[in-house]
Parts: C-alpha cells; structure tokens; sequence
C-alpha cells in the first residue's frame, strides 16, 4: 500500500511554521568588499595582440581546419574572446569551427551542449564560423596505468587545435593544474566518455590524472596553441595570453597563482549562517564556487570562511535546470527545487564520481521559511543576533548582506564599507526577497 504526501503544499498541518513561529530573522544590511580592479577593457584589442606573437602565428598556415574549443564555464566576455580568436584565424588564412568541449555538460548530448553555448552567445551566426557538435570521440592512447584516453571525434579530425580556457582554482581539488587548459584538454575535449575515465579514480588522483591524460593528448593530437584567461574578484577579464602547446605547463603553474591572487573572497572569516541567492553552472561548475562558499563537495579542496548552515534560495536561470551543488546546503527553497532538471544534472555529477552535489537538500516553501529554518537549527549561538552574510551569487560578491550582529566587525575591515544602516527584509506575497540591492 502507497500514499502521496508529496504535493505542491508544504507543511500541511502547520507543524514547521508553529516551531519557527518564535525564530526571528534579524536586520540586515549592505556592505561593500573592495577588491583591486584589473579589468581588461579592450577584450577584442587584448586577443589580436596575443595572435601577433610570432610563435603563434607560424602555427596556422592557410587553409588550416581549426578546431576551437568552447566549454560551459560562465566565462566573462567569452563570447567576444571566442569570436575575436575566430576572426584571428580567419585572417591567417585558417578555416576555423567550433566544438563544444564540456565533458558531460548540456546533459551529455550534442544538442543540450548546443543549447549551453547558444545561452553565452555562441552560435554559428554570432561567430562566423561552424559549430560541430557531438558526443562521438576518439581513442588517441592510453594513460600510464593502461586506461583509453579519448578526445572529441570533429577536434581529432582537424588540421590544428587551439584551445581556450580560463585558468582558476578547482572546486574539488588541489594541485599544479586545476582549472585551466591542461584540463580543458583531459576532461573538456574527452566529452562525456573522457570526462568519465579522468574521474574514475576520484579527486584523490584528479591532479595526477589532468596531468598524465594531457600529456598523453598534447603528444597524440595536433594541439598548436592555447589562449588562456584568468579573471578578477569582479568576475571580469584581466589577463588573455597565447602559449603555444609545449609551454602549457609552464605557463599554468604561473597563471594558476595569479587566479588565486586576484581571485574575491568574503572577507568575514566566521558567521553562523551563508545564505546564497543563485547558484548555476554560469557561476561555477559546483553551482556556487566553494574558493568563496567553502562548501566543498570532497575533501581534497579547502579554504574560505567558516560558517554553521548554508541556504541556496534559488537557481539562475542560465544554469538550464542544472541545480548541482545545490546537495551542499543545508536548506533551500520549493523555487530552486521547481527549476530542478534531474536529467541535467545527474549526468554532470555521475561522471565526476561525486553525488554529494546533486542531492536534494531540505525544501521549504519560500525564502523566510528557509532563512529561519536555519537560524532554528544552529547550535551553540546567539539565535537573537545570528550572524548571517548573504551573497548575491560566487561571481559578484563585491556587494554583500551581513546581519546586524557582523555590522562593527565589518566596519573594522580595512577593505568593507557599509553602504546603509541595518534594516528589516522585506518578503513578497510568496515569502521570498527581492535580489541585494532590490534586483
């Protein structure tokens, strides 16, 4: 015998909002976290000059197929940085097309990968070029414990391979290489069958593994150059820079510690409560980016301020329903759980090997309910002065929410500054709030 108890009513019988009735959700206010602004402002000017270095330009002869690799990332400017490489191709007489390199990313299929790209402004139109999408790869070697290494079947068959990727620390690992090229050649070109087989041993051989499978992919296929990216704490351009294919290394290493300097952080060290109002794959391929949230999905990544209760209000909607992530918090919202595509985000955190991130945390009904929820569970605190800091989303933390109870410890921050006096949220008709800011 079965029963559903399941609909789109919560808390039937009143029972949750009779134990929250007495939580009260304290005022807050916005605060501004300074960081150094670095932002490139010419992006289309910085790649141009980037194809005029003389080793990179050799590479292309006329009539070239290049293959460029567009990945899933919510890259800043990356459709202008994609379509300004294109372009570069094109005038050194190349025939250059794009393929998605996103590993198990847009559900694992060639037309949910397409519809990724299309959201960035990647398309065969805005472009100028080709866009051969597909999950067919090949088998180019093997890794040194003797498993097959593949790359992208449309990528393999060209005449040359640039690679664009930004460098940034990973979510769930540390190491010489994270984010960044080498890795955009193991996992993003191995679609869904060469992300795969680089994560089967897990983020405790993630970094051997990036490694080994781009060495192997670097002496197997016809990689010529990369054109790598590195961000700042505003989540903008600062830093493009062309390396030819036997200086990735190298060159990484380097990048990798410029990214960690310029990378943003939330300068309050310790509160009780982290409440984020999005998270989305356009943000970070975790959803939020646990550098910044220190929710990390495994143990071999740490760092980041330290809280009790994590609530993720919602999804973007440029995540497309890939809510991964979201199994990291404590608490969420019957909003985020609606936006929820399972299909869209299984796949994502099968391959990684890591579930943690796709589970389904506590639902309640609206942003109060959710807020106060997590204020009731707190052990050990004051609950009439919890000390709460709410963000925005991982890209955009140079404006943050802290309660009243952070207020003087924020005003001692050489880098914050409050931006008004602490005051009541204000909820809809539904019990959920308006962006920071009133957005």
């Amino acid at each position: 015998m079965s029963e559903k108890y399941r609909d789109s009513q919560w808390d039937r019988h009143g029972v949750l909002d009779e134990m929250l009735k007495h939580v009260k959700i304290p005022k807050m206010a916005r605060a501004a976290q300074e960081f150094e602004d670095t932002t490139i402002r010419d992006i289309p000017g910085a790649v141009a000059k980037e194809f005029d270095k003389k080793e990179i330009a050799q590479t292309i002869k006329p009539g070239m197929n290049i293959a460029v690799t567009a990945g899933s990332r919510g890259i800043a400017n990356i459709a202008v940085i994609i379509k300004e490489t294109v372009e570069q191709l094109k005038k050194l007489g190349a025939k250059p097309f794009l393929f998605p390199a996103m590993g198990s990313h847009g559900g694992a299929t060639a037309e949910g990968q397409l519809v990724i790209l299309k959201s960035f402004g990647i398309t065969e139109e805005t472009m100028g070029c080709p866009i051969k999408s597909s999950m067919e790869t090949v088998v180019i070697g093997e890794s040194p414990e003797g498993k097959p290494i593949s790359v992208d079947k449309h990528a393999h068959q060209a005449d040359g391979i640039v690679v664009v990727a930004r460098i940034k620390p990973h979510t769930a690992f540390r190491g010489k290489y994270e984010s960044g090229l080498l890795k955009m050649l193991a996992i993003g070109m191995g679609k869904q069958k060469g992300a795969e087989g680089c994560h089967d041993e897990g983020f405790g051989r993630m970094a051997y593994n990036v490694e080994a499978y781009a060495d192997v992919i670097m002496a197997k296929t016809k990689v010529l150059f990369g054109l790598a990216i590195v961000e700042n704490a505003f989540d903008n351009t600062c830093h493009v820079e062309s390396i030819l294919a036997s200086n990735f290394k190298e060159r990484e290493i380097y990048l990798l510690q410029k990214a960690k300097d310029w990378m943003p952080r939330i300068y309050i060290p310790k509160f009780d409560i982290l409440i984020v109002d999005q998270i989305g794959k356009n943000f970070s391929g975790d959803g939020a980016d646990p550098n910044i949230t220190a929710s990390y999905c495994t143990p071999y990544a740490s760092g980041g301020p330290e809280w009790q209760r994590y609530v993720i209000l919602d999804l973007s909607d440029e995540t497309h329903g890939n809510a991964i992530g979201i199994g990291m918090a404590d608490f969420s919202t019957k909003r985020a759980f609606d936006k929820l595509d399972f299909d869209a985000t299984y796949p994502n955190g099968f391959t990684s090997t890591v579930v943690s991130g796709v589970r389904v945390p506590v639902i309640l009904k609206n942003d109060e309910t959710a807020i106060k929820s997590a204020i009731f569970v707190c052990t050990n605190i004051d609950k009439t002065k919890p000390k709460i800091v709410r963000i925005k989303n991982t890209s955009h933390i140079e404006e943050i929410s802290i309660s009243e109870a952070l207020v003087e410890e924020a005003k001692k921050h050489p880098n914050m500054k409050m931006l008004e006096e602490p005051g009541e949220l204000v909820f809809d008709k539904d019990g959920n709030l308006p962006g920071i800011g009133g957005h």
